[in-house]
């Protein structure tokens, strides 16, 4: 009898110290994850937040778009628990506590109106490199026959961003510049740089991929074209250079490494040092692992297998 005292005692033990642990561990799945920051990360980001719900319904996720540098002042002051960045990481950030995954992949595309008077030429000769930096930094050519080789005299409008951002500081990057050395009217956010450039003929502009394609129907949205880059500066748009059409063409040009980087760029989670939180961490390797499925259909481009080891060996190592 004392022996069966015993062991149902045991027994007993075990199964409470199982529960108490199966319990603990749905605690830690409970709770709110907050980002912001990126325009250009902010849709992907939303799809990855209601899939990984699904899985995890007691867990919510608040996300604002605002602009990479706002996701990176916001993570650090611990406003948030992840800023979304679509720019390299500063020195300086990372002095400051800055620490950060790569989960995926996009670029930033110069758009012209689809009404503009030298469509067609802008469409079968491209544009070089040195073009686009003499229309944003030094504005030496400021008519759009300067830009399309003929005679035309309208004045380009030229449109940048107002709000410290990816698609701007990657923009000026690949022109051997920065940020602040870009000219044009200055507009807050994708959307609204996406809609400066729709409503005006004579405007050039840039976005990142998913405010100039249509999620559904893949095509570039109303109004906008995006305009070629003449990237082997032979004068003409060559057929291996011609992959605008539809957003699986663009992306399928970014990871064959066709579009030239910048203006194609890595897309980062950023955490005031390494997460402290159980639920920010399992979303941050269901990211990397389950939510990878989602880049591609969400029209963002999957980093390399290895990259993708290097970031889940960095957040399970560190």
């Amino acid at each position: 009898m004392k022996r069966f005292i015993i062991v149902l005692t045991a027994v007993f033990l075990f199964f409470s110290i199982v529960n108490l642990r199966s319990h603990s561990e749905e605690e830690k799945m409970k709770g709110t994850i907050s980002l912001s920051g990126a325009w250009a990360l902010y849709p992907m980001a939303v799809r990855w937040a209601e899939e990984f719900q699904k899985t995890y319904p007691d867990i919510k996720i608040d996300i604002a778009a605002g602009g990479a540098g706002k996701g990176m002042a916001d993570c650090l002051a611990e406003i948030v628990d992840i800023g979304m960045v679509s720019r390299e990481i500063y020195p300086e950030e990372v002095q400051k506590g800055a620490w950060w995954i790569s989960v995926t992949k996009d670029a930033v595309v110069p758009t012209v109106n689809r009404n503009n008077p030298v469509l067609a030429d802008l469409l079968s000769k491209g544009v070089k490199k040195d073009i686009f930096i003499s229309i944003w930094v030094s504005e030496k050519i400021t008519t759009w026959g300067q830009v399309a080789g003929n005679n035309n005299r309208k004045t380009i409008n030229v449109y940048t961003r107002s709000d410290a951002c990816g698609a701007a500081d990657t923009w000026a990057l690949y022109l051997d510049a920065r940020q602040e050395d870009l000219l044009g009217i200055g507009v807050y956010g994708d959307p609204g740089l996406a809609e400066a450039v729709r409503k005006d003929v004579l405007g050039i502009g840039f976005n990142n991929i998913n405010f100039v394609y249509d999620a559904k129907t893949k095509k570039q949205v109303e109004n906008i074209k995006v305009l070629p880059v003449d990237i082997n500066e032979n004068g003409h748009i060559d057929d291996d250079e011609d992959f605008y059409d539809n957003r699986d063409d663009i992306t399928g040009a970014i990871a064959e490494g066709k579009y030239p980087s910048p203006p194609a760029r890595d897309l980062h989670f950023v955490l005031h040092g390494k997460p402290k939180k159980a639920i920010v961490t399992a979303f941050l390797k269901w990211v990397l692992t389950e939510g990878q499925k989602y880049v591609p259909e969400g029209g963002y481009i999957n980093l390399s297998k290895e990259k993708i080891e290097q970031q889940i060996k960095k957040l399970e190592s560190e």
